[in-house]
């Protein structure tokens, strides 16, 4: 195994560096197959639905494409709750980072405030304020991440809905997570 001769980042050398881009152009090409298996480790988590989550990402991701949204609105439907393991108290901010540099801003920004939105159809039920959303009511996403909310995600917790398997959305995966990043100075413009 190759590494880098420095135990400081200012002692690292040119060649150092190189081999550093190279191997981390490695690790970014197989993001998505290490977004693949977070998606399978969906399968495992969150008990106490009649379904897995891995199974509401995949109703989420098939309402949307049934309803004729883009291939960045159904990977973002499909990864939405992808934080859940890792950040279940700010999932939605979590997927919306690991999807963002690959989307346009509209997309991470409703993957970003979908937990938000949510709790429209639920807030009443926990006690919460269900209308919370309203501080972005004028944003120029908010419909669209209210139709998000209410059309794809909180619809999807069906065990009797024929969702399409995960197969059927890894050449989109594989599309969107191999792109090259947008640019920095696009990426988070939320207008």
């Amino acid at each position: 195994m190759q590494q880098v001769s420095f135990r400081r980042m200012d002692e690292g050398t040119p060649a150092d560096y190189a081999l550093l881009n190279r191997l981390e152009d490695e690790f970014v090409a197989a993001l998505p197959e290490r977004i693949l298996a977070a998606l399978k480790d969906l399968e495992h988590s969150l008990a106490g639905y009649q379904i897995s989550r891995l199974e509401h990402s995949l109703q989420s991701a098939t309402r949307a494409e049934r309803d004729g949204a883009d291939i960045e609105m159904i990977v973002g439907a499909l990864i939405h709750d992808l934080g859940d393991d890792l950040a279940p108290l700010n999932h939605s901010q979590l997927a919306a980072a690991i999807i963002r540099p690959y989307v346009r801003s509209e997309v991470a920004w409703i993957i970003e405030h979908h937990g938000v939105f949510q709790m429209y159809y639920y807030g009443d039920a926990m006690g919460v304020d269900k209308n919370a959303r309203e501080i972005y009511r004028g944003h120029k996403w908010f419909d669209s991440c209210e139709k998000f909310c209410e059309r794809w995600d909180q619809m999807s917790f069906d065990p009797d809905y024929a969702s399409y398997p995960l197969a059927h959305f890894e050449p989109m995966i594989r599309e969107i997570f191999s792109r090259p990043p947008f640019d920095p100075g696009i990426v988070g413009d939320e207008g």
